[in-house]
């Protein structure tokens, strides 16, 4: 799971993988949050229903799983970095959700609960940390612990998706993730979110569709849209001045500054957003 290049990304939680430090993942949902709740409106996870959220993060997402499933339902929550799973069951403990939530540290590579415990699993923005052979794994881990006929639903980000404006040249960063995708790792794992459905389809889930948005930003910019995507510019920045690809990178360096484009006044920033879903087989013979 963990690929050399990780530090390079930074905001780095305690697995040692980029952008997983709670601030930075909490500051992404503010800025993303009406894409990603239309996102999980595709799941169509029902009133009633035991969730699990696989890969949780820091639980931006319960609020919404739980008001999905009501009184009657149940959440469930797992995540890696144990600090990012303590802030995640912090989260719970307001007396503001309906139904009961459990969240437990764990991977999504070997799931504590047993088979077929969920009606749906959602998870989102995780499948990006995983290799190849590791996204199969976790898919099929997903199609072990949801019953038969449950919903198992994939949300990431699409990288090639990626540009902002103003800039010279609007293949600034396309041909970044082109250069650092050349070799396995963090790159080419944000830019495989297209390839969600045939994944799906690979881990033996049936009914597969897939939708693909582009999350759009543009002038005048919410603080959290400005302050989100200004680190992670300035992250990309970075690594394209250290590996001295050419390109106007220098006014990305600086989130604060005033010459850095999302702070012009037209400035924009896009990415993609892709959810795939599909359902766990029947058992043979059934109607």
């Amino acid at each position: 799971m963990l690929s050399d290049d990780h530090g390079s990304w930074g905001y780095t939680s305690s697995t040692g993988l980029g952008f997983t430090r709670n601030d930075v993942v909490e500051a992404h949902f503010a800025a993303c949050a009406p894409y990603y709740r239309q996102a999980l409106d595709e799941a169509g996870i029902e009133a009633g229903w035991h969730v699990l959220d696989a890969g949780c993060g820091s639980g931006s997402f319960l609020p919404l799983l739980a008001d999905r499933v009501g009184a009657a339902g149940r959440v469930s929550a797992i995540d890696l970095a144990e600090e990012n799973a303590a802030r995640a069951a912090e989260r719970t403990r307001d007396g503001s959700f309906a139904p009961p939530v459990d969240v437990r540290q764990g991977d999504v590579l070997d799931l504590p609960y047993k088979d077929g415990t969920f009606d749906a699993v959602w998870c989102a923005n995780t499948t990006q940390y995983l290799d190849d052979d590791e996204l199969l794994r976790a898919l099929r881990e997903f199609r072990r612990v949801v019953r038969p006929g449950g919903v198992i639903a994939v949300k990431d980000l699409d990288a090639s998706l990626i540009t902002a404006r103003p800039t010279a040249d609007p293949f600034l960063f396309t041909d970044f993730f082109r250069a650092a995708a050349r070799a396995p790792g963090y790159a080419r794992q944000l830019l495989r979110a297209r390839d969600l459905y045939r994944r799906l389809a690979e881990a033996g889930l049936q009914g597969v569709r897939q939708r693909t948005v582009v999350m759009e930003h543009y002038a005048p910019m919410a603080p959290a849209v400005r302050r989100f995507y200004g680190l992670a510019c300035a992250r990309i920045a970075q690594q394209a001045t250290d590996a001295g690809l050419a390109g106007d990178w220098q006014a990305f360096l600086d989130p604060d500054g005033a010459a850095n484009p999302l702070r012009d006044p037209f400035g924009y920033i896009s990415e993609g957003n892709v959810i795939a879903v599909g359902t766990a087989p029947m058992p043979t013979g059934t109607l």
